[in-house]
């Protein structure tokens, strides 16, 4: 490991070194809440447990803690400093249906908690305000672009988080990605007695799958579009009149996400078209769009990943989907992603819900909370030298 505070101005080299020891006193509370919210998954907008006792443990170390808030039940915030910067840093902690945390969520949240502490003593000497804010429904539900509308970000000069992942990125990028769920009325009808009477809703579905299929010839390399269909009748001897489905669909840039919903509706309307029934689109829940990291946010967490001994980061083009792709849209924000199974397993396998308690994950875990912390600290020197040249 190199030494961390060798490009670092002595008072910073004290303020980073004071930060670390900090995390690592609260070592043992971190990984107990990141061990406590694994043991106890719980889905969007159910994360009662995992709130608490993220919140639980701020309140106790000195953060004035507001819960819930900005609508939502599973949602917190807690504050502390008084400085001109004010940082975000992000905790997630909701869990996948029947796969547990396969996307390591128990760490996000430690993480973010844990850099919040480090930070937390020393915020009115850096000039900050911490800002954590507790955001459920990653995984579905798009907490974030709740909060955002909200104002939970509002006054934010810098958003942060961290998520495992079975590689290392720094400037880290996503799809755009706009969720769709599609309903077909139709008219129900003995399929020998009197077929010519009924309406097939599972015809009307059919048809749109195979307009879609053939669409995707004619659709940039990376735009996807792929469903499941949730109900198509339930029994053979009688003509479905109703269907439905749950497609999503991705772009590289929030922009390119519109073209591709209309396109998609499109198909979707041809088969209520062709087959006589009526259909109801609806959106399920806000869009989530692109990542766009922050340069100079990228630039100061990798020198600091990079002095922690972390794995050098790999470039990669979009490979997922995040709400804090909304949140890079209206303040300055980072998303790293740190190594936890070597390119074993990646999120949303069970292996990786494993994966996500080995001692890989919880040193990811320290690692990240202190990147973190140093990265605010980093920002907030910066800001306060350029504002002495200015």
């Amino acid at each position: 490991m190199t030494d961390p505070y060798d490009d670092a101005a002595p008072a910073l080299r004290d303020v980073k070194s004071r930060i670390r020891k900090g995390i690592e006193q609260e070592g043992d509370a971190l990984l107990d809440l990141s061990r406590r919210i694994h043991g106890h998954p719980e889905t969007a907008f159910d994360e009662h447990r995992a709130a608490a006792w993220c919140a639980e443990l701020l309140g106790a170390r000195g953060f004035a803690v507001t819960a819930p808030v900005y609508g939502l039940d599973t949602a917190f915030e807690a504050t502390a400093g008084s400085g001109p910067l004010t940082v975000a840093v992000v905790c997630e902690y909701d869990a996948l249906p029947d796969l547990g945390h396969a996307c390591g969520h128990n760490l996000i949240a430690a993480a973010g908690v844990g850099a919040a502490l480090g930070l937390a003593p020393l915020a009115d000497e850096l000039g900050l305000c911490v800002r954590v804010l507790g955001t459920p429904a990653e995984e579905r539900g798009a907490g974030k672009a709740l909060m955002l509308r909200e104002g939970a970000f509002d006054g934010v000069d810098a958003a942060m988080m961290v998520h495992p992942c079975p590689f290392e990125v720094a400037d880290f990028r996503s799809f755009a990605l706009g969720t769709l769920s599609v309903t077909y009325t139709g008219r129900s009808a003995h399929p020998s007695l009197n077929p010519h009477e009924g309406r097939n809703a599972a015809d009307a579905l059919t048809v749109a799958q195979v307009a879609i299929g053939l669409l995707r010839h004619q659709l940039p390399p990376q735009w996807r579009v792929h469903g499941i269909t949730t109900e198509a009748g339930s029994s053979p001897n009688a003509i479905p009149d109703r269907t439905r489905a749950e497609y999503e669909l991705r772009a590289l840039a929030a922009e390119d996400l519109t073209e591709l919903r209309d396109r998609v509706e499109a198909c979707f309307r041809a088969g209520a078209l062709a087959t006589g029934c009526e259909v109801t689109l609806e959106r399920p829940e806000p869009d989530y769009l692109d990542f766009r990291g922050d340069p100079e946010l990228i630039r100061l967490w990798t020198a600091n990943a990079r002095a922690l001994g972390r794995p050098e980061p790999v470039e990669r083009t979009p490979f997922a989907c995040t709400d804090m792709g909304n949140v890079s849209h209206a303040v300055p924000a980072i998303h790293p992603v740190l190594d936890i199974s070597g390119g074993a397993c990646g999120p949303h396998e069970a292996a990786f819900a494993e994966a996500a308690l080995s001692p890989a994950a919880e040193r990811a875990l320290l690692d990240g909370a202190t990147a973190m912390a140093w990265t605010a600290a980093d920002l907030a020197g910066a800001r306060r030298d350029g504002e002495r040249t200015a």
